[in-house]
């Protein structure tokens, strides 16, 4: 018994580095600006005592409400089997049930459009991040401030040139990085609390009323900043099925959240002591010696920071894809080992023009940080109204207690969204902007795709009406085995019935695959793969994917040959794709024009079925279909 507890503890740290260098970025570099902006922000208060504990005391509660009890206590409760984020919310609704209710749809389409917003907000971290900890040699050596850009957008280069080669190398360095990171925040603020014990005073939630109601409406606008020392509360929930909620809590709890409040109130006990408005007090805390080191660590810090929401961005589009609200896009495996370790190039690259884009454009973190809390604020409002709904629906919760859940965290999300609204004509409409038009390709996308399901079926006929056509009046058969697919079980392909209809013709063996994605992040292969014979060499391969899992059709059919299921040989074996052209028809029940035109592009453009399956090039024969929608 000792033994097993001895050789578990490695395991466990293994565990917390990494959800330190993995979950914790995010969160754990906003001290680095936060705090600068309450008192330098849109609507700025004079630097006085009296201010710095309420900042303080807002600071606390924040922290204290909206990430360990909001998130740590209830959202991380409402996970589909151990995954997070907010697709995982939508699978948890199950999107595809009740579609004739307005209502259901309404909370659908919410959802979706706090998802796009997620990915406006996701396009600003590595800017004002990286941003940020550069303008750290404005403080080391002033006379290098017209180098702050230049290295930034470097940086930055480098950073989304680095993804196509993956993060297993690199990661193996992000824990130990994080815990010098954070036991050197703790550090600073020790030391400059030590000067200004009374700064602890903050910790009564009286400082922040008094703030509040002494300062009014620059007061309440102070909740931009405040708000940004909370802006990691979505990125961790996204990366829940990394670590499960256990790890994430004890880290959080017993290290990450003492080491925040230990810094914001040493910065505000330097503010105290040198009550300076052009302070950057973050960088203020460390003696002269320490400050190009510091500089450095913090660097590095926000570049993990980055990382980490780069990569959570290939996670969460990956999601989209499979559960169909977006298009096909390529994703590549950086790791033999890890299924997580994914590289998008479409993403990665749109990400990087963003972020450089938002640099050359704003030119401060100050700037940026107007722009930053819009959409990761809204984000989190709609977060909180999707898990009431789960709360209803799957967990069994009373209305009066989910009520209460939703009442107590709204007026929150709402009172910072609120604040938050006034950063919109400053730059903060950016991500709102980006959010709608990816929205917009959501909600097209998946209407398309319903209409052009709705096209097929008119013209689908059951694979037992094949079988009476192919007894009748049979087709040549040639040698070897034919791979179709079909969107739909029981059903024959349309790429199959061309086949018949033009070249009368099939092979001796005829496999129909249907692949479909669950609501469950992952399914085992003997839950996952089901096969049927149906007699005349014909056989149908259900194949149900979780949607945090990329596929993989040879390999699976190889299963089936292993199993005895599918008599057939792969390296004899032709797979026929259909290729279709949507046609905008103007039906009374279809979409406007233009997003007509906007779905027929994405068709176009989407990923080949060759790629997404993983399908030998050599072996495919496409087959084009027109359809009408």
């Amino acid at each position: 018994m000792a033994e097993s507890e001895k050789s578990s503890e490695p395991g466990r740290a293994a565990v917390g580095l990494a959800v330190l260098g993995i979950v914790y970025g995010d969160i754990g570099t906003s001290p680095i600006y936060a705090l600068r902006v309450c008192f330098r922000g849109v609507s700025p208060v004079p630097i006085t005592e009296a201010n710095i504990l309420g900042i303080l005391s807002l600071i606390f509660w924040a922290l204290l409400i909206v990430i360990s009890l909001k998130y740590m206590i209830f959202i991380l409760r409402a996970n589909n089997h151990g995954e997070g984020g907010i697709f995982a919310l939508l699978a948890l609704l199950r999107p595809d049930r009740d579609q004739d209710s307005r209502s259901r749809r309404t909370l659908i389409l919410f959802g979706l459009f706090g998802a796009g917003l997620l990915y406006g907000g996701t396009m600003l971290t590595p800017a004002i991040s990286v941003l940020s900890a550069v303008e750290g040699l404005e403080v080391a050596a002033p006379s290098l401030e017209t180098y702050v850009l230049p290295v930034t957008i470097v940086i930055l280069l480098v950073l989304f040139a680095m993804q196509k080669h993956g993060t297993a190398k690199v990661g193996a360095l992000f824990g130990p990085i994080m815990v010098a990171w954070f036991l050197t925040l703790a550090i600073l603020g020790i030391n400059s609390i030590i000067g200004h014990p009374e700064v602890l005073k903050a910790v009564a939630p009286w400082y922040a009323v008094q703030f509040l109601a002494s300062n009014q409406l620059a007061g309440f606008l102070v909740l931009i900043g405040v708000f940004l020392v909370v802006t990691g509360g979505e990125a961790l929930y996204a990366d829940l099925g990394h670590f499960g909620v256990v790890p994430i809590r004890v880290v959080w709890f017993c290290f990450v959240l003492p080491a925040l409040l230990l810094n914001y109130f040493g910065q505000g006990a330097l503010l105290l002591d040198s009550p300076n408005g052009d302070l950057q007090p973050f960088f203020h805390l460390a003696p002269d010696w320490a400050l190009f080191p510091l500089v450095g660590l913090t660097t590095a810090a926000t570049i993990i920071a980055s990382q980490a929401v780069i990569t959570g961005a290939f996670s969460l589009t990956r999601q989209a894809v499979q559960l169909g609200f977006v298009p096909r896009l390529r994703v590549q495996q950086t790791s033999a080992h890890s299924h997580g370790q994914i590289y998008m190039p479409g993403i990665n690259w749109f990400l990087m023009s963003a972020a450089v884009t938002l640099v050359v454009t704003f030119g401060s973190s100050d700037n940026l940080a107007a722009a930053y809390g819009v959409s990761v604020n809204a984000t989190m409002l709609v977060t909180t109204i999707l898990a009431f709904n789960v709360a209803r629906e799957r967990g069994g919760w009373s209305l009066a207690k989910a009520s209460f859940f939703l009442l107590a965290f709204l007026t929150v999300d709402l009172a910072f969204l609120t604040a938050n609204a006034e950063t919109i004509p400053r730059g903060g409409w950016f991500p709102v902007a980006m959010g709608a038009l990816i929205f917009t390709v959501i909600v097209t996308w998946r209407r398309g795709s319903e209409l052009l399901v709705r096209a097929y079926e008119a013209n689908t006929i059951s694979i037992e009406t094949l079988l009476g056509r192919i007894e009748n009046d049979p087709p040549h058969r040639v040698h070897g085995a034919g791979v179709f697919f079909t969107a739909r079980a029981e059903e024959v392909p349309h790429s199959m019935m061309q086949l018949i209809k033009h070249n009368k013709v099939l092979h001796e063996i005829i496999v129909i695959v249907n692949v479909k994605v669950t609501r469950d992040p992952r399914v085992g292969n003997d839950a996952r793969i089901q096969v049927r014979e149906y007699g005349e060499g014909l056989y149908e391969v259900k194949l149900n994917y979780g949607f945090m899992q990329g596929f993989n059709i040879p390999s699976d059919l190889a299963v089936c040959i292993d199993r005895g299921d599918l008599p057939i040989d792969l390296d004899d074996t032709t797979y026929f794709i259909g290729r279709t052209s949507v046609i905008a028809d103007r039906k009374k029940d279809g979409m406007m024009a233009w997003r007509d035109r906007l779905f027929a592009y994405m068709v176009r453009n989407t990923m080949h079925a060759t790629s997404l399956y993983q399908i030998p090039a050599g072996r495919v024969i496409e087959i084009g279909l027109q359809l009408g929608i």
